[in-house]
């Protein structure tokens, strides 16, 4: 018999989704102790598990699953069949109609764009600003630039001047991230001038004294001076995603952590094995959090931390239900974007805000400094 852990870790599909196909009817255990509340799972049951997440990875329904499982065990082969090709169907003819909806999408795009694919930069920046305050806030960027060559608008920093101030901001799609810092010498409208990773990082090498720092854009050209030093290059020649819609989260739940406890549980604690961000990049590992009564974040076993607290899993669904045990919803998380996105807040407490429900950005934010902060898009727990 396996445990409900090892049959999560043998057929890949995770505590939570166990239970989810449990509750479902769809694959329950063959034993549940009464006394503890544990689940139980015959050594049979790890092939229609294995079944069960080739069927879900294949975004078959509840409904057929159930009757492929059943099939499968009876020797039905000509249900099984049957049911596969079905959902193959169904699967050609959503690819079928999502071509033809990307391909309108297409020509509306390029009824939009202008004549010129990417048009010429002709804006004018001269501003000073800090050497310690602009390496602090590239330090807490950089971190979330992104690496996909089929989309190089991300592959570098944003610098957003407006005003007397400079928002520096980075994303990947999975994560994002913004600083601010003053500066002086802008007298112009706001400009925006994405400058590429490798010459962010050349400019950050500049930064390791306490003079002023001399940020300069001429046309497509991008500058950076600190002392008798100097790095320019390109700027890059795509629009930057309107990220200030990307940071407009409805009110959430916000918790003080202690940064070394909480790298500390997420360095030693339970991870599940993720799916691959992009093709030829390993999996993630996932990390299940929750908070407790508003002022603690736990680091859940694989979703499950009632059940590895104390055995009582059925106790703790019903305080849970009532509201009475003081947790809050799992949410997923990249463990590596995390650590990082702790690692960039650069200060031993932070602020974590979790959104109104699991599908929202878990915010890291710095407690003295609301202009400085990340965002992590959430892993989905339920399949």
């Amino acid at each position: 018999m396996r445990s409900i852990g090892e049959m999560a870790r043998d057929s890949g599909l995770g505590v939570s989704a166990l239970r989810f196909y449990d509750r479902a009817g769809v694959l329950g255990p063959a034993w549940v102790d009464p006394v503890s509340g544990y689940r139980w799972y015959a050594p049979e049951q790890l092939d229609e598990a294995r079944l069960l997440a080739r069927l879900r990875r294949a975004g078959m329904p509840l409904a057929d699953i159930r009757l492929v499982l059943a099939g499968w065990t009876g020797e039905d082969a000509d249900l099984v069949r049957g049911l596969l090709q079905a959902h193959l169907r169904r699967l050609e003819r959503g690819l079928a109609e999502a071509r033809s909806e990307f391909s309108t999408l297409r020509e509306l795009l390029d009824h939009r764009e202008k004549p010129m694919t990417a048009s010429p930069r002709t804006g004018t920046v001269h501003l000073s600003l800090p050497a310690p305050a602009l390496a602090a806030a590239l330090d807490a960027v950089r971190f979330a630039a992104g690496r996909d060559p089929q989309l190089p608008m991300l592959g570098g920093v944003l610098f957003d001047v407006e005003g007397d101030a400079l928002r520096v901001v980075a994303t990947d799609r999975y994560r994002l991230a913004v600083a601010r810092t003053d500066a002086v010498g802008h007298g112009g409208s706001r400009e925006q001038v994405v400058v590429p990773a490798p010459l962010v990082d050349a400019m950050r090498a500049l930064l390791g004294g306490d003079e002023s720092a001399r940020f300069a854009v001429e046309g497509d050209r991008v500058t950076l001076e600190a002392g008798e030093r100097q790095a320019s290059g390109r700027r890059l020649a795509h629009d930057f995603p309107d990220y200030r819609r990307l940071v407009q989260l409805p009110p959430g739940r916000r918790v003080v952590v202690a940064v070394p406890e909480l790298r500390e549980a997420l360095e030693n604690g339970p991870v599940r094995v993720g799916e691959e961000r992009e093709p030829g990049r390993s999996a993630r590992d996932i990390s299940v959090l929750t908070t407790v009564d508003d002022t603690t974040v736990l680091v859940c076993g694989d979703g499950a931390p009632d059940e590895d607290a104390d055995g009582n899993e059925d106790r703790a669904n019903e305080d849970r239900a009532r509201g009475t045990d003081g947790l809050g919803y799992h949410v997923g998380v990249d463990r590596g974007f995390l650590l990082e996105a702790l690692a960039a807040g650069d200060r031993d407490r932070l602020v974590l805000e979790f959104g109104p429900a699991p599908t929202a950005p878990l915010a890291i934010r710095r407690a003295d400094d609301e202009g400085a902060f990340s965002l992590l898009m959430p892993v989905r727990l339920d399949d």
